[in-house]
């Protein structure tokens, strides 16, 4: 039993790490693309929705999904009730795609993985790389569900399990908050139907016990963003605080309705795994006709439950240890968690600047000032941290990691001070001047933005991960991002040309926008130099060799 137990868990830890590999792949090759196609979809709700849907059928995660959206509110590139057309859309595109992985494709599975594989060693670009890990993960999310079934066979004779089953069966109610906190503890709705899917093919449960975890995955993976974004900006908690309210109560309805009995499951498909799966696609599509048109007042619902004045921000405690001091490896794992601590909060400030070059808001510009000024207090602390340590008698190695934690440390105080100081600064001359930018500049812009703010989660990433693939892609990025600035420049310029005087009153703060937007993000690359160094992906210099005459140095 303890076997069989054991190869449960390891075949749902291998799903949850399957539709991880899938999306890690989509983020690293598609993200700027698939962001941009969102925001040109987002016109209208019904678009909006249809763009939510296929994203997160590609990434594999209505979460995702879910916080790309909140972003998108947080800087003010869409209107909360657009963001949360986003929201219910992805958990559509969910819901659509636990049926393409419920499909019986067991006999081209070494076929794919073949593919995958080869795809992703012998990849001549990033892109193709990327494409071969995700043709991976979806091979790996079959194989996964394939051992679920395999397990639970023989679980399912099982005198204990039968009991709780059995249990389950005449309270349904305890299925469905179990089925929510276990899409909870997984972080993945998806993962969760599967297994529950997975569960009821065996026999290991019954259709209404399925029926019910289903249900309450609904809400639980609804809760997952929601508390991911807790402490956010407001507009952030609004989309995903909607997405949760609507849900929750359509939640609710169906689990109603089941309990009552007054719907026959198998009218949704032939065996109980079809079943669940239709009715968790049912769900969400209910959820989205009821929903779509009724955005504007589930926000309003939204904005009157939240608080309207939140509790002054106080100082997070320090991850640097003092006690730690004396022993070198662990004061360095405190230096860098400090350092991740810099790096999320200048990811926020990053976020949220973009709002005031719309609509100038002086508390929000006060925000980001004060999370500068605890930024400036980290870096400080963080140097003289590392100015302690390095009065022991410390490693070579050691030795050259603190240099190392002090040039991020210092790159990162660079990127926040010209969110700060810079562009905020810029956006308030706007506002002084009344003056904005025209609409394809102000387009430009916000898709200029939004790469850096792409990137800067990519140096979260290395930060925390160390991953060398990952600082390739950053250090790569730096130079994308410099002709791609180059080319916004010379967009501004013919607009300069065809005398619009929108782009003629904001010339010089356009120019110098993206400018400053460039510059944070060459000090955000920074982070992922030590380990481009370690791996000799970084060159020592840019420039050629010199050459005389006659070809001789």
């Amino acid at each position: 039993m303890i076997v069989l137990a054991a190869q449960l868990a390891a075949a749902v830890a291998l799903l949850l790490w399957s539709t991880r590999l899938i999306r890690t792949g989509v983020e690293r090759a598609f993200m700027p693309e698939l962001k941009s196609g969102l925001k040109r979809l987002s016109g209208n709700a019904i678009s909006a929705a249809a763009g939510g849907s296929f994203a997160a059928m590609v990434m594999q995660s209505a979460t995702a999904v879910a916080l790309i959206s909140a972003g998108f509110a947080i800087s003010g590139m869409l209107a909360a009730q657009t963001a949360l057309a986003l929201v219910l859309g992805a958990e559509l595109g969910s819901a659509l795609m636990t049926r393409v992985l419920i499909l019986p494709v067991d006999s081209i599975l070494p076929f794919v993985l073949l593919i995958g594989v080869t795809a992703f060693f012998k990849a001549n670009t990033r892109k193709t790389k990327q494409v071969g890990r995700i043709i991976i993960g979806l091979a790996l999310v079959f194989i996964s569900l394939g051992m679920i079934r395999e397990a639970t066979a023989p679980i399912g004779d099982n005198a204990i399990i039968q009991s709780i089953a059995a249990y389950f069966r005449d309270d349904l109610v305890s299925a469905y908050v179990l089925g929510a906190a276990l899409t909870w503890a997984m972080h993945s709705s998806l993962a969760a139907v599967l297994t529950f899917a997975t569960f009821a093919a065996t026999g290991l449960i019954a259709a209404p016990v399925a029926a019910a975890l289903v249900i309450g995955a609904n809400l639980g993976g609804a809760a997952i963003p929601f508390a991911l974004l807790w402490n956010a900006e407001r507009p952030a908690r609004l989309v995903v605080l909607g997405n949760l309210v609507a849900r929750g109560c359509m939640t609710v309805v169906f689990l109603i309705i089941l309990i009552s009995g007054t719907v026959d499951l198998s009218l949704l498909g032939g065996n109980v795994a079809n079943q669940v799966v239709a009715l968790h696609i049912l769900l969400n599509g209910t959820l989205l006709l009821v929903a779509l048109p009724l955005t504007g007042i589930i926000i309003r619902i939204a904005n009157a439950t939240l608080p309207r004045h939140i509790t002054k921000e106080t100082p997070s405690l320090s991850a640097l240890d003092v006690n730690a001091l004396d022993h070198p490896p662990l004061a360095l794992a405190c230096a860098q968690r400090e350092l991740l601590r810099m790096s999320e909060t200048v990811q926020s400030i990053l976020i949220s600047v973009m709002h005031l070059f719309r609509n100038w808001d002086a508390e929000q510009a006060r925000m980001i000032e004060r999370r500068e000024d605890e930024i400036d207090r980290m870096h400080f602390e963080t140097k003289i941290y590392v100015s302690r340590l390095r009065e022991n008698n410390i490693e070579p190695d050691q030795d050259k990691k603190t240099l190392e934690i002090v040039a991020m440390a210092n790159s990162l105080e660079e990127a926040a001070d010209r969110i700060a100081t810079s562009l905020v600064g810029l956006a308030k001359k706007m506002s002084d001047e009344a003056i904005t930018f025209s609409d394809e500049g102000l387009e430009d812009i916000a898709h200029f933005h939004d790469q850096i703010v792409t990137n800067g989660q990519l140096a979260l990433s290395v930060l925390t991960t160390g991953d060398a693939e990952a600082a390739r892609q950053l250090v790569a990025e730096k130079d994308r991002i410099r002709i791609e600035e180059q080319k916004l420049q010379e967009r501004h310029l013919k607009r300069l040309q065809r005398g619009g005087m929108a782009s003629i009153e904001t010339t010089n703060i356009h120019q110098e926008t993206l400018r400053v937007l460039k510059q944070i993000n060459a000090a955000l690359t920074y982070v992922a130099y030590p380990i481009s160094e370690e791996t000799g992906d970084l060159l020592e210099s840019r420039l050629a060799r010199p050459r005389t005459v006659g070809g001789t140095a």
